[in-house]
């Protein structure tokens, strides 16, 4: 089996999803704009700087998510999409999941951004497989409501390389037994694209890009260059 997994955030999107929903979530839901402003930018800043609070950034984006009916979050997703993903949505990176679904691969998003948020996204690509943080739902509410809380592992730095494994162990197949390609662009991916048999530095922050030319790995600037520079 052939897998080509894919980093949402600056890899197929030009924008970080994650932030932009959270101050999405921020603006239509009338919270304190300062304070939650304050704490998504210092989740931004420590996440560049490698000394990102992964637990306690899971806790928030699903306090964001606790805080509101399930129908109305859904609601604001729709709206979302079309106002904040769809438009972000380029040519190229469609080629670039394109190109492996034509050679048959199976394709999954492996991001941290969670999988209410990302799903949609996952679909607008084709893209059948989500590995990422999956939300509680309160059990046994009609309405599907979240609790505050996620199951199961989360999707950060050594959190996807355990995500992917998870996967490959449901679909009876392991690291030997699968061709991986991984396309990620910041050093917080180094776990998983360590651990894959073609590692493809996409849109790479410096320290990715310094790994990648210390290590021979492909790189590719996805919005400035051909998606045929793909791996094969």
């Amino acid at each position: 089996m052939r897998l080509a997994l894919f980093d949402l955030d600056h890899t197929l999107l030009p924008i970080d999803s994650a932030d932009t929903w959270s101050y999405f979530v921020v603006r239509h839901g009338g919270l304190d704009p300062i304070a939650y402003g304050a704490r998504i930018r210092e989740f931004a800043r420590t996440y560049k700087a490698g000394t990102f609070d992964v637990d306690g950034y899971v806790a928030f984006q699903m306090e964001l998510l606790s805080l509101f009916p399930r129908a109305t979050l859904d609601r604001w997703q729709r709206h979302f999409m079309e106002e904040h993903v769809r438009p972000h949505i380029r040519p190229e990176a469609r080629a670039l999941v394109e190109s492996h679904r034509a050679r048959g691969d199976e394709l999954a998003l492996v991001t941290g951004t969670n999988a209410y948020v990302v799903t949609p996204i996952a679909r607008e690509f084709g893209i059948e497989h989500v590995l990422a943080v999956e939300p509680e739902v309160v059990r046994g509410a009609p309405d599907g409501r979240f609790t505050g809380g996620h199951v199961g592992t989360h999707s950060y730095q050594e959190g996807k390389v355990r995500k992917v494994e998870e996967w490959l162990a449901e679909h009876a197949r392991s690291w030997d037994d699968t061709t991986t390609f991984c396309y990620g662009d910041s050093i917080n991916d180094l776990p998983l694209l360590e651990r894959v048999t073609h590692p493809v530095v996409t849109n790479g922050d410096a320290p990715l890009r310094a790994i990648a030319a210390e290590r021979g790995w492909q790189t590719l600037e996805l919005f400035g260059t051909s998606a045929a520079q793909v791996a094969t």
